[in-house]
Formats: structure tokens, C-alpha cells, sequence
């Protein structure tokens, strides 16, 4: 059933019959209309020919000077014969001016009426015509016999259409041949365009192609992770919604290079170089992106890189939120007493009309200093901070500080000796500034800038880790960024991280 339904017939298959039944009618229509033009052309040359004769024996002297005597036959007959037999017509008929034969291949039909239309050569004129006579359907010629001025008799040539017609059916093998020609070339170029069609489309049919397309259009959409797709020659061929929004990428990014996205650039190396990646964190202007990276080929044509990115930016801010919280609850755990002397600190800024000051910020350095007690480090805050409520979200607040400090607190892991974790926070210009200094070995390396970028540190990752190392700072250059501030870092010795918060209503 499947090979007599074309319906299920692969794609190529259709398209081969669909060719090969055009390509049949186009050489049946061209053959019959060669057919019917050969047969015009056969009828005119007909025509033309029987014309040429009869005038050519109108103007005979032996016609002339014969035609309307008396008893014209025995002279006209021989003549008449042989021209027929000489130029291979049906019949050449010498007739009176009314249309009695003198001549005739049927020496019955002489001096009989002529069969046919002579008005017109009786005006003098010439006549063409078929008609069907003695000898049946035929094409004719009527010419006028002049004599000075004068219409003295007429003279008709015929040739049967029958043998027209076998004119015509002479013509016919060869035009047969030449459209079987033409149809067995129109065949093999269709079979190589199937056969090209098929290997493209791998044998599949209409109704296959149509529903892949819709179940891809379908995945690709509603699939919640970026989807991107790279050709070997760096070229964007394929982009899903969720990466559009990830990568803000503009609408008319298929077929551009990637280089002309506008990423930045750890990235944009990456998805040029297209070697295989698995969970890389990149981070970008707004984002911290998961990148799996993957070679797509397809038996075995190398097709570019499949690349897939998740949004982990809540989550990473969840995370250090989390681990923030897992160190004051483990510090409140081993020092119940501290954190209800810190707690009353706390009500005692309220008290001494401290409460603009930010609370989420208050009880991250509560936390923060219960760390540094467990850790052995001297954790000291400046003595006339402020921080005005409103300056910025809490989130990034905690992101910013508390990543900082963390920061610093790693630094002095492996110091032997002073070990001081400095923080102070004030209102100068129009900025909130605030300022984390260590008195750890510093930030290595020529530029101290470099300690902002993605994935640098100077720690291995821990284990069990909730999170990748090279994050935290990165993830406050985005928030301070995103909050119109800027961030700087002197040392060593040691080091000292400035940021610089714009205060909501004010001129800088």
C-alpha cells in the first residue's frame, strides 16, 4: 500500500513522478503541435504547388490556342496526362469557361461538369480550396485560360488530401523519435535531481519533512535552555529565544560571525575556538551563564558546535546568599553569647537614632565578625559608618560586602602573624564608599585589576563547594556596574578594594 500511495512516497519520489509526468505531457503537447504544424505546412506547400502548375498550363500555348474550339480533347487530353504524371499530382483538369471538362484522369468525366467553385477564375481571378470531387477530398487549384483580354476556359490541379496526409505520416517517425529523445534526457535529468533531493532529505516524505519541521520549531522555542548553533566557519546557523535573551542577541543574528555579536570576549573565544566545553561559567555585563560546548557532526560531516547556556546568576547570588547565612547561624550556634551582645548593638543603633543605616548590611557584619572570631582574625569596622538606607538593593549590598570580605577573609588563610580584615563605609561627594583592606600578601600579578576577571583566583576549589571559585568578585563588578558605581583595588601590601556607589537624588 505504501508504494501505491504517492502520499507516502519520500519526498524524492514525488518530486521524480511529478517531473516525469510534466516532462511527458510537455513532449506529447510538443509532438502533437510539430504533428499539426508539419500538416499545415504539408497542406500549404500543397497548395502552392497546384497553383504553380495550373497557372503554368493556363499559360501553355497549346492551351491556349486550343481551349474553346471545337472538339479540344484529343489535343488537350496527352497534355494534360503528362503533366500530372510528370509533376505527380492527382488530376489536371482543362475545362470550358462554364466548367465543362475537356480533360480528366477518368476519360468518363469528360464532358462532364466540373465539381466544384470556378467563379472566381471565371472573374479572372485565382481559387485554392478543398472540396471533395471525383477522386475525393482534395486540394485544388482553379486558374482562368486567357486569350488577349479575354476568359476563354479555366484549368484546375488537385492533389488528394490522403496523399497529403501521407506526406505528413512520413514525417512522423522522426518526430516521434526526437520526443522520446527529449523525454528520455527530461528523465535522466529528473532522476539525477531525485536522486540529489533524496540525499538530502535522507528518503524521508512530505508529511516526515512537515512534521519534523513543526516538532523542531515546537523544541527549539519552548526548550528553557539557550540553544545556539555554530558552522565551522564561525557563522551563527541556529538560535533559540532563551539564547536571544541570554546573549541579547539582535534579531538578524543568523549567519552572522560571532565575532560581530558584541560578547565579551572569554566567551566569544570560546564559541570560536569550538573545542568541547563542559559546565564553564562565563560571565557577562549582567549574567553568570553555564556554557556546554560540543562538536555536531552527522555520519560523520563535521556540522560546527552545538552550544547550550543556562542562567545561574540567581542561583550564584542565592548561593553566596546561602553561604552567608550558613556562617552566621554557625557562628551564632558556637557563640550564643556574642551574637546576643551583638544583637543588642544592634537595638543600641536604633537607640542612638542610627536606624537610617541599612539592616541587612548591619547583620551581615554581625556575621561576618562572628566568622573572623572563629577564624582568628581581628575583624575591625570603621567607627563612624554609614550607609544610607535606599542606596542600593540589599541583595547586591550583601553581593558587594559580602564577597569582599569573604575575600579578604581567604587571604589571610596561610598569613602567619598580624591577620586584620579592615571594613568602613562612608558618604564623601555624593558617593557611598565603601572600603575592604586585608593585610593578607596582596594581589600577585602586574595588574590588580586582573583579580576582577572570570574564573581567576588564587585557591584551589574546595571541596564540596556549593559553588565554582573566580566568582566573587567577578559578581561584584556586575552588581557595581549595574548600580553605576566603580571599583578599585590597591596593593600589596596588602589590599584595599574601593567601591564607589552613586547615592540615589544626589550629584555626584
Amino acid at each position: 500500500m505504501t508504494r501505491v500511495d504517492p502520499r507516502r512516497w519520500s519526498l524524492a519520489a514525488q518530486i521524480f513522478a511529478l517531473q516525469v509526468l510534466v516532462a511527458v505531457l510537455v513532449v506529447g503537447a510538443g509532438v502533437s503541435a510539430a504533428y499539426l504544424q508539419a500538416r499545415r505546412s504539408s497542406e500549404r506547400q500543397a497548395a502552392d504547388r497546384v497553383l504553380a502548375i495550373a497557372h503554368t498550363v493556363a499559360a501553355s500555348r497549346e492551351v491556349v490556342d486550343t481551349v474553346g474550339r471545337p472538339d479540344p480533347t484529343p489535343v488537350l487530353q496527352p497534355v494534360a496526362e503528362r503533366v500530372r504524371r510528370d509533376t505527380g499530382t492527382d488530376f489536371v483538369v482543362v475545362m470550358s469557361r462554364t466548367g465543362t471538362r475537356y480533360t480528366h484522369p477518368d476519360p468518363r468525366q469528360i464532358g462532364q461538369q466540373f465539381l466544384g467553385h470556378i467563379a472566381a477564375a471565371q472573374r479572372g481571378g485565382d481559387l485554392v480550396e478543398s472540396y471533395r470531387g471525383t477522386l475525393g477530398p482534395s486540394v485544388r487549384a482553379v486558374v482562368p485560360v486567357e486569350r488577349g483580354a479575354a476568359v476563354v476556359g479555366l484549368v484546375s490541379v488537385g492533389i488528394r488530401r490522403s496523399a497529403v496526409s501521407q506526406a505528413v505520416a512520413e514525417q512522423l517517425p522522426p518526430l516521434a523519435l526526437a520526443g522520446a529523445l527529449a523525454a528520455g534526457l527530461s528523465g535522466l535529468g529528473t532522476w539525477l535531481v531525485a536522486r540529489r533531493v533524496r540525499r538530502q532529505t535522507h528518503g524521508l516524505d512530505a508529511a516526515q519533512l512537515q512534521s519534523m519541521y513543526d516538532y523542531y520549531d515546537a523544541v527549539l522555542h519552548a526548550v528553557r535552555e539557550g540553544l545556539l548553533l555554530v558552522d565551522g566557519n564561525g557563522r551563527v546557523r541556529l538560535v533559540n529565544d532563551e539564547c536571544r535573551r541570554l546573549l541579547d542577541l539582535p534579531e538578524d543574528v543568523v549567519g552572522r560571525p560571532v565575532s560581530e555579536l558584541g560578547l565579551v570576549s572569554p566567551l566569544e573565544r570560546t564559541l570560536v575556538e569550538g573545542t568541547p566545553r563542559q559546565d564553564e561559567l562565563h560571565v557577562t555585563s549582567a549574567r553568570v551563564l553555564v556554557l556546554n560546548q560540543a562538536r555536531a557532526q552527522w555520519h560523520g560531516r563535521d556540522l560546527g558546535t552545538v552550544v547550550t547556556l543556562r542562567d545561574r546568576t540567581d542561583l550564584q547570588a542565592l548561593t553566596g546568599e546561602l553561604d552567608t547565612a550558613r556562617g552566621l547561624t554557625e557562628a551564632l550556634r558556637s557563640q550564643a553569647h556574642e551574637s546576643a551582645n551583638r544583637l543588642h548593638t544592634v537595638v543600641s543603633l536604633i537607640e542612638l537614632d542610627r536606624a537610617e543605616d541599612e539592616p541587612a548590611l548591619a547583620a551581615l557584619l554581625l556575621g561576618k565578625s562572628a566568622q573572623a572570631s572563629e577564624r582568628g582574625i581581628d575583624f575591625v569596622v570603621g567607627d563612624h559608618v554609614v550607609v544610607p538606607d535606599g542606596v542600593a538593593p540589599s541583595r547586591d549590598l550583601v553581593t558587594i560586602v559580602g564577597n569582599l570580605v569573604d575575600n579578604a577573609f581567604d587571604a589571610l588563610a596561610a598569613v602567619e602573624g598580624e591577620r586584620v580584615v579592615r571594613f568602613d563605609a562612608g558618604v564623601r561627594d555624593g558617593y557611598v564608599v565603601l572600603t575592604v583592606a586585608d593585610t593578607g600578601p596582596g594581589v600577585p600579578g602586574p595588574d590588580p585589576m586582573q583579580a576582577f576577571r572570570r574564573g581567576w583566583s588564587t585557591k584551589a576549589a574546595a571541596e564540596g563547594a556549593t559553588g565554582g571559585r573566580g566568582l566573587g568578585l567577578a559578581l561584584v563588578v556586575q552588581s557595581v556596574e549595574r548600580l553605576g558605581g566603580s571599583i578599585e583595588v590597591d596593593g600589596p601590601p596588602g589590599a584595599r578594594f574601593t567601591v564607589r556607589l552613586p547615592i540615589p537624588g544626589e550629584q555626584p
